[in-house]
């Protein structure tokens, strides 16, 4: 990469996240400046202290409080990397909500949806426009956001839609969730699956607007499947680990997309685990009562 680049990571205090700015920090160049943003204060400052001293950090860390579900600040902080820095070059959207398996879905929905699909969405909108040319915006999601992991009667939601409309599909599931429609229109129980397709929808729907222009200059949008990762918001759906990666090992494929010198089309606006595009009409529905995450 070149100098005087900017990178953005949000959920980064921990996990995924901070594996993913401790890998960009180390293969950045001295000038380049990447920044850990998360809801604490304290974590936020303490992640990035830690991070900036670490042996094999290049880059300069900067922490920044950030909450991902307030659409205002994320706003604020597009302006604010237009005013500073002219742009940013690389955009990696982590943030999750941490949800238990004996939590109630229906009652943490609202939490759920805002953190991974409303904030998703401003994201795409108010930081989308900032990413420089040659950048890399990338949404962590998994590989249920493929579109067959959806009840047949719902796809047409999703399938060659905009951003307006993913983003009316997803107010319309939380309020078949608050009216307790949702299992009757094909909604399932379980949270993360209908979140993580309109994740990747949401950025096939942003890829499709700019394709052309993005290919021509080398810039990647893209969601991308880390893969089974041990963290403390996965631990709790599992029961076996001896295939999870660590943090820093599932970091690696998602940092070879950001540093690849050259983009594969095959890969531009698709969900891409290990180097490799996931079809998007593959999957099945989950059985509800087995509710475990799918890497």
């Amino acid at each position: 990469m070149n100098a005087s680049r900017i990178a953005l990571v949000t959920g980064a205090n921990q996990g995924l996240g901070r594996a993913l700015v401790e890998g960009l920090a180390a293969r950045m160049n001295p000038d380049d400046l990447v920044l850990l943003t998360g809801r604490s204060h304290q974590r936020v400052h303490d992640a990035a202290r830690e991070v900036a001293a670490l042996p094999g950090t290049r880059a300069r860390v900067e922490g920044r409080v950030l909450d991902v579900t307030d659409t205002d600040a994320l706003s604020s902080l597009a302006e604010d990397l237009w005013a500073r820095h002219g742009g940013v070059d690389v955009v990696i959207s982590n943030a999750v909500a941490r949800l238990l398996p004996e939590e109630s879905q229906a009652e943490r929905a609202d939490e759920f949806i805002d953190v991974s699909n409303t904030a998703t969405h401003a994201i795409l909108r108010s930081i989308g426009p900032m990413l420089r040319p040659g950048g890399r915006l990338l949404v962590v999601a998994s590989s249920l956001g493929t579109l067959g992991h959806l009840d047949p009667r719902l796809h047409h939601l999703f399938d060659g839609a905009s951003l307006e409309q993913v983003e009316y599909a997803v107010e319309s599931w939380r309020s078949a969730i608050h009216n307790r429609t949702a299992q009757e229109a094909g909604w399932p129980i379980w949270l993360n699956v209908p979140s993580k397709v309109a994740q990747v929808a949401a950025v096939r729907a942003l890829a499709a607007e700019r394709r052309e222009r993005d290919l021509a200059t080398g810039t990647l949008i893209a969601s991308v499947c880390p893969g089974m990762v041990d963290t403390a918001t996965s631990r709790p759906w599992f029961s076996d680990y001896s295939q999870a990666q660590s943090p820093a090992q599932a970091a690696e494929a998602v940092l070879d997309l950001v540093f690849a010198d050259h983009v594969d089309p095959a890969l531009y606006g698709e969900l891409v685990r290990f180097g490799k595009a996931l079809p998007w009409h593959d999957g099945t529905p989950p059985v509800e009562q087995d509710r475990m995450l799918t890497p």
